[in-house]
Formats: C-alpha cells, sequence, structure tokens
C-alpha cells in the first residue's frame, strides 16, 4: 500500500438541511446527443437561493440518462456516443424493438450510464471541476422531449 506524499483537507461545515426547493426542468432533444445543463442547472441553484448542501438531478425516461463529463474537448463527447454504440448496438439482434431498432440499445445505455446525479452545493456554486459539465444524453435517433426533476436541499441565503 502506499501513501500520498500530501494531504490536505478543509475544515467541516455544518448545514442544517431545512429547505428542499424543486423544479421540473423540459428539455427537447434533436435526437442522438449530448446536451449540455450546466447554465440551466447553475440559474436553478441561483433561483433556489442555494448556499451549501447538495443539489440531485433525476431524469424520468428509461432511453436517456445524465451525467457528468469534460466540457473543454468536444470530441470526447463523440468519443463517449462511438463507445456507447460499440457496446450496444443496434444490429445485435435486441428481441425488444417496440419503437424501432434503437428502442433496445438506448435502454442498456440508460442502464449503462446514470438516472440520477448528485452534484455537491458550496458557497451557492455547483462544486463541479473545472472541466466538468452535467449533461443529458440522449440515446434515441428522433427528437424527445425530457424531464428532469431538479432538487436542491440545503440551506439558502
Amino acid at each position: 500500500m502506499t501513501t500520498p506524499k500530501s494531504l490536505s483537507r478543509t475544515a467541516p461545515s455544518t448545514v442544517s438541511a431545512n429547505t428542499i426547493v424543486s423544479s421540473l426542468l423540459t428539455v427537447q432533444t434533436s435526437g442522438v446527443g449530448f446536451t449540455d445543463l450546466t447554465a440551466e442547472v447553475k440559474k436553478f441553484v441561483r433561483d433556489a437561493r442555494g448556499g451549501e448542501g447538495a443539489l440531485t438531478l433525476f431524469i424520468r425516461h428509461t432511453s436517456a440518462s445524465l451525467t457528468i463529463q469534460e466540457n473543454a474537448d468536444p470530441t470526447v463527447l463523440v468519443d463517449l456516443t462511438t463507445a456507447l454504440n460499440r457496446l450496444a448496438p443496434e444490429n445485435a439482434g435486441w428481441r425488444h424493438d417496440t419503437e424501432g431498432p434503437d428502442d433496445m440499445p438506448a435502454h442498456i445505455k440508460t442502464m449503462l450510464t446514470s438516472t440520477s446525479l448528485h452534484v455537491p452545493v458550496l458557497e451557492g456554486a455547483l462544486a463541479l471541476g473545472t472541466w466538468q459539465a452535467i449533461y443529458l444524453v440522449e440515446h434515441r435517433a428522433r427528437p424527445h422531449r425530457r424531464e428532469i426533476v431538479l432538487q436542491f436541499a440545503g440551506r439558502t441565503d
């Protein structure tokens, strides 16, 4: 076992989570791909007057998902789409194809990714890393209307 050469940690802070603020975000997708939700989620935290606490995002669908990924190089998103398509290709002989050949692959891609995210909120800001963004991932070929429940729990300012 190796030990790190240096560690540092800020002092713990205590917050009484006496407030929960919720909102429903509706997104119209244009088909397969990533939609950056970061600016809208930051706006929700501002509107909720979120100080310290936690933000939860939950997508109410089984063929689209949520992820936190790099926002600097768009080829990352292209490569992620390629990887998901390799893991769940349309032409793999799926039995469930009620809504077309992308139906079952979309369900598999959602299972491999996330339907919910948790992001800490510190001093009124999302505690995302420098190159992180929050994305809705549409796994279906045709456009869809997607609903995401946003919920902030914590101290409000």
